[in-house]
């Protein structure tokens, strides 16, 4: 596990001091290359929260097969996704603010998450093909190839009415999409301190 996974994120100065105040846990989601960990952490920062990356959860025979351009299959992603479940429970129980950057692309995978917490929030990055393959140019030393890009377009599901979050449009700054999903939940402070 990363180092992030293990303490809150520190805040810039001047960010909301509500760390304590807010009981929501929240998955950002999206294919790879939509910026889930920059957002991510950025949002966490803001809530003076921990961010878990969920790529820290897959297995070595996981990483390796992405690596290789090999698609992962609901079996692969399984594991991973119920550690990931597990670390939402746990904050649920204490009960802690947390966000998580995890593809979460299937309804499925978003239904086990939501097992942990049935309040779980989804923030759903998204973006068209040709940026995305843009974005991941740019990180030559991610394990994920740009060969994957359209297996994620294909498994991808768009959350539904009935599933809690808000769908935002990568094309924004990183700044205005954290600004937005403030906007979108109540009891987030809107505004920094100054």
């Amino acid at each position: 596990m990363t180092s992030r996974q293990n303490k809150a994120a520190p805040r810039p100065p001047g960010e909301a001091d509500n760390a304590c105040k807010l009981d929501r846990r929240f998955v950002v989601m999206g294919v790879s290359g939509c910026g889930k960990s920059e957002i991510g952490d950025r949002l966490a920062r803001y809530l003076g929260c921990r961010h878990v990356e969920g790529d820290a959860y897959h297995s070595p025979r996981n990483v390796e097969k992405m690596s290789a351009g090999l698609p992962l299959n609901d079996d692969d992603r399984r594991d991973s996704l119920l550690r990931i479940r597990d670390e939402i429970a746990a904050a649920a129980a204490r009960p802690e603010c947390l966000v998580i950057s995890c593809s979460a692309l299937k309804r499925q995978y978003r239904d086990l998450l939501r097992t942990g917490d049935p309040a779980l929030q989804f923030v759903h990055l998204a973006g068209d093909r040709d940026l995305i393959v843009q974005r991941m140019r740019a990180r030559p030393n991610h394990f994920m190839p740009i060969s994957l890009v359209d297996s994620q377009f294909k498994d991808l599901e768009p959350l539904g009415s009935d599933e809690a979050g808000v769908v935002l449009d990568i094309r924004l700054a990183p700044d205005d999409l954290v600004r937005h999903v403030v906007a979108a939940y109540p009891g987030i402070p809107a505004t920094k301190k100054e």
